[in-house]
């Protein structure tokens, strides 16, 4: 199980290493464009939820982070899973949302930095891991074998 605090450390980690540089190389500057455009890094401060909805609600989402952790934390403390998918999954998420909060509460928004021209909303590292995870829960949910000890 320590490998899946791990994972979720790491996660927060460099989604948190990934804003520093974005702040410190792209604020105020030109966006940075590769594979023909296809993915750019660009500076934006998101004071919303995914897609910038919900604009201001700062501490409702610190709050759903920590009740987000106080969930994995008897998850991962109190219930037997095993499933990795299923604790992978969790773990994603949690470690993206450490990651998200960190930022509204330090500076009040998320910094976002990843766009692809396919998908218009700007993204960060923490976003993409809390959907990968998300959709890691949804399969386990979906399809894994839920044991007696597992359900929650």
């Amino acid at each position: 199980m320590i490998l899946y605090f791990l994972l979720a450390v790491l996660v927060a980690g460099i989604d948190q290493i990934l804003k520093f540089w974005t702040v410190n190389n792209l604020k105020g500057n030109e966006d940075i464009s590769l594979l023909n455009g296809v993915l750019k890094f660009t500076y934006v401060e998101n004071r919303g939820a995914a897609f910038g909805i919900m604009q201001g609600a700062k501490y409702l989402f610190i709050l759903l982070v920590i009740l987000l952790l106080i969930f994995y934390l008897y998850v991962m403390i109190k219930k037997k899973f095993d499933s990795k998918v299923f604790i992978g999954g969790l773990s994603l998420i949690v470690g993206g949302g450490i990651g998200n909060a960190i930022d509204r509460l330090f500076l009040g928004y998320v910094v976002d930095y990843i766009k692809l021209s396919f998908f218009p909303p700007v993204c960060n590292f923490a976003d993409y891991c809390i959907t990968a995870g998300t959709v890691l829960v949804l399969i386990y949910i979906c399809f894994g074998k839920v044991k007696n000890q597992g359900k929650i």
